[in-house]
């Protein structure tokens, strides 16, 4: 943010602008200087962030015991998810400026119309062609939990092309578990550091509450908030110069807008622990899923009022537990 506002009240957005003109031989608007004038900010904002990231991403997860990370093969997997937003800034970016070129009043409609497009694509290509990537994947080869989680998928009404064994703990000691993937792509992952710690009793609760997600449509729920918040309220010059404003307004509107998605986001996190443990009828498992999940991801157990509103996806690990004890004793 800060980077954007000094590059807007310095002018050097518009000497980028120049530079990607002059580069280009095009139009400040044209489809090249978009895509160099992009290139170049997002060159600037890697050199500018990457102490803060390697600290942060890095040498604080290593502090703490949660990475299992070399520098080489963070640095690797770092310069690979900086070409992947590269690609989509710069697709982005283009999509955005066309918009404005053919409808100057309702480009912010095309826009949110073409980027939940874009993420509803992007959702049934992750498992298949952006996960890989970074990690490996390999068919679960324990029968009986396989069995027992398509089963329970079955239950739920969700169809599952198959089971994959995660390989997380190459890269960090933290445990997880996904339902990842639209359509003939979806499929469950569970990482190598959930089966190896985890009972099956423990790892069915935990992808229950996955499936919840999916039986309530929080997906569909979230692509609908995505495409409401970003671009209620912008406006934008004319060429590319005007980007980071539309960046800033962007940003302005998620920080403000945070606290509420937050709570929206832990409203479906409780709903889906209730759909977990009304499916698997097992609130012992769950608790015991959720302390252990805490304390391998190092989750705050009771975060202040304001870390909650800000930084909280999930209800707090001890009130999920809270839940699950009333649930068993209203059976």
């Amino acid at each position: 943010m800060l980077l954007l506002a000094g590059l807007v009240a310095s002018g050097g957005a518009a000497w980028l602008r120049q530079l990607a003109v002059s580069w280009s031989h095009g139009a400040p608007g044209s489809a090249a200087t978009v895509a160099l004038f992009v290139t170049a900010l997002a060159i600037l904002h890697a050199a500018v962030s990457f102490p803060l990231t390697f600290y942060r991403g890095f040498l604080l997860e290593r502090q703490y015991g949660l990475s299992s990370q070399r520098f080489g093969q963070w640095l690797g997997d770092h310069a690979k998810g900086g070409a992947l937003g590269l690609l989509v800034g710069v697709g982005g970016a283009e999509v955005v400026y066309r918009a404005m070129a053919h409808s100057p009043s309702w480009w912010w409609l095309i826009t949110a119309a073409a980027f939940t497009g874009a993420i509803v694509i992007l959702a049934r290509l992750t498992p298949v062609l952006i996960l890989p990537l970074f990690y490996r994947f390999a068919p679960l080869d324990r029968d009986a939990l396989k069995t027992r989680l398509h089963t329970l998928s079955e239950r739920a009404g969700v169809a599952v092309l198959g089971v994959f064994e995660w390989g997380l703990g190459e890269r960090t000691r933290r445990a997880n578990a996904a339902l990842v993937g639209t359509g003939a792509t979806r499929r469950i992952i569970l990482s190598d550091t959930l089966l190896a710690e985890y009972s099956d009793d423990e790892i069915e609760v935990i992808l229950a509450h996955e499936l919840g997600h999916h039986a309530h449509h929080d997906i569909v729920v979230g692509l609908a908030i995505e495409a409401w918040w970003q671009p209620a309220g912008l406006a934008s010059p004319a060429d590319v110069a005007g980007l980071p404003i539309l960046l800033l307004a962007a940003g302005a509107v998620m920080v403000a807008s945070t606290p509420a998605v937050n709570a929206f986001s832990r409203l479906h996190e409780r709903r889906a622990d209730r759909y977990a443990l009304g499916l698997t009828g097992r609130p012992e498992p769950f608790m015991s899923a959720m302390r252990r999940l805490a304390a391998q991801n190092l989750a705050e157990p009771r975060p202040s009022a304001f870390a909650r509103w800000f930084f909280h996806t999930h209800p707090p690990v001890e009130e999920r537990i809270e839940a699950a004890r009333l649930a068993r004793r209203s059976r």
